[in-house]
């Protein structure tokens, strides 16, 4: 093969690939997600990386979401012959952009399988065909829990999801963060009262959106697109900056739902934001951990009620680690039945490139093993396999070395893999049941019996 004609072996752009300590730092934050989910009883399901597109596609193409489609790729022959029979390919298929309008089909095929309110939660892989850049990625972990019901779902499920968020990020040590929370029902009810038609009430919702990205001049700006005029679009800024404790913004809102004219969905928002926000506290959620943001809309048009985003404070130009909110039609919409949804997701591949980046978390040592047994003498091997396996089984993850080298290239193995104790046994300790035990983060050796072995790495571990 010429050198021109090598293959690009190179990562495809945008698809991330996990070194050994960034992989294991990932199935940590797996299983501590999963704990949390699992202690408020969600249940995992799967569904396909693959949906009809129709299905993807079924509320439209949500924010700016690029979807991947799939096309067969034949062999010459294949491709000959379904040329020749006229075949123009099967149904349009797509890889899944997010879970929950997966899971809404999924709800829909097992509608009598399942028992309501349905709680589950999915880790799965997305994709999304955005501009590869810094923290974004083209497919990621998606970490969701989302409570469905038939007809009607309490709103103390909407205050659980804040209270989850802080157990998990709690639990991660990632340091402090503000859940901020908001009810659509608050923004469609005040654009109402101010004049803006029905019809330009989602872009107008979406445009606020950015309000913390674009800043407060293009808002402006884009609402003037939108035919907002300059007066109205000062009321809205002014609005979504309404500030203070909860409880004073909470009264600042009531009173604003008995002053302002036609004002039904504006009033039942903030009704059930005081819901939400009286949940979260009796669920002992700090106070500093929550507030109420009124800019908050989350870009996608499937929510209905609350939503959520979450941000790290001193970090905030990471952006929100935690969002989700209710949504009133999703579900439905392949049934012709009303069933309420709120959910959550952390996009987590996203929140670990970031979070490193950031020095707020660290890649885990190489390898899980807190142990390696040297190899003195190709002919104690059988004592290298029999002390091995007993460490195992005390609850030890061991490595064997193999290969006879030299004690000091050995040693350094084991650093760089970030093992932290290493097992020597030559003829005489083998003889006497004994081992040299040698801790690398200190240079400590000391000589244990066997028979101690496992509990004295016990103790150092701990």
């Amino acid at each position: 093969m010429a050198k021109s004609d090598k293959i690009n072996f190179s990562t495809p752009s945008g698809f991330p690939e996990f070194l050994p300590g960034e992989k294991r730092l990932e199935l940590y934050l797996l299983d501590t997600i999963r704990r949390v989910f699992e202690s408020y009883g969600f249940t995992p399901i799967e569904t396909p990386a693959v949906e009809r597109l129709e299905v993807l596609q079924a509320k439209g193409n949500q924010g700016d979401n690029i979807i991947y489609g799939l096309n067969p790729i034949l062999p010459p022959n294949r491709q000959a012959e379904k040329d020749k029979a006229g075949e123009t390919g099967a149904e349009a298929r797509a890889l899944k952009f997010d879970q929950t309008v997966p899971l809404a089909a999924y709800i829909a095929r097992h509608l009598n399988e399942l028992t309501f309110p349905f709680a589950r939660y999915q880790m799965d892989v997305v994709f999304r065909g955005e501009r590869a850049k810094d923290g974004r990625y083209r497919q990621f972990r998606q970490c969701d829990i989302d409570v469905v019901a038939r007809r009607e779902l309490s709103l103390l499920y909407d205050a659980q999801m804040p209270a989850i968020i802080t157990e998990i990020f709690d639990a991660v040590n990632i340091g402090d963060f503000l859940i901020r929370i908001n009810n659509r029902k608050i923004l469609t009810g005040f654009f109402k009262s101010v004049g803006i038609e029905e019809t330009k009430i989602k872009s107008c919702i979406g445009i606020i959106d950015t309000l913390e990205k674009v800043g407060e001049k293009k808002v402006k700006q884009e609402l003037e697109k939108e035919g907002i005029l300059a007066e109205t679009s000062q009321k809205i800024i002014d609005f979504v900056h309404i500030n203070g404790t909860v409880d004073e913004v909470l009264d600042k809102l009531k009173y604003l739902a008995q002053t302002t004219p036609e004002a039904e969905e504006f009033s039942l928002g903030v009704t059930e934001l005081e819901t939400v926000i009286s949940g979260v506290r009796n669920l002992g959620v700090p106070e500093n951990r929550f507030c109420i943001d009124l800019s908050i809309a989350r870009g996608l048009n499937y929510y209905t009620g609350t939503v959520y985003e979450t941000t790290l404070i001193g970090h905030e130009a990471l952006g929100s680690i935690c969002s989700g909110g209710r949504y009133e039609e999703l579900v439905g919409m392949f049934l012709d039945e009303k069933m309420p949804g709120v959910g959550i997701s952390i996009g987590l591949t996203r929140l670990i490139s970031r979070l490193i980046k950031a020095g707020i978390l660290s890649s885990f040592a190489a390898t899980p093993a807190q142990v390696m047994v040297v190899n003195m003498q190709d002919d104690l091997m059988p004592v290298y396999l029999n002390v091995s396996q007993k460490l195992r089984k005390a609850g030890i993850n061991v490595i064997t070395n193999f290969e006879q080298r030299p004690l000091g290239k050995q040693f350094q193995q084991a650093e760089k893999q970030g093992i932290p104790f290493c097992v020597i046994i030559g003829s005489e300790e083998a003889a006497a049941q004994k081992a040299s035990f040698k801790d690398l983060r200190t240079r400590e050796q000391v000589e244990v019996v066997l028979e101690d072995l496992a509990e004295e790495i016990k103790r150092r571990l701990a």
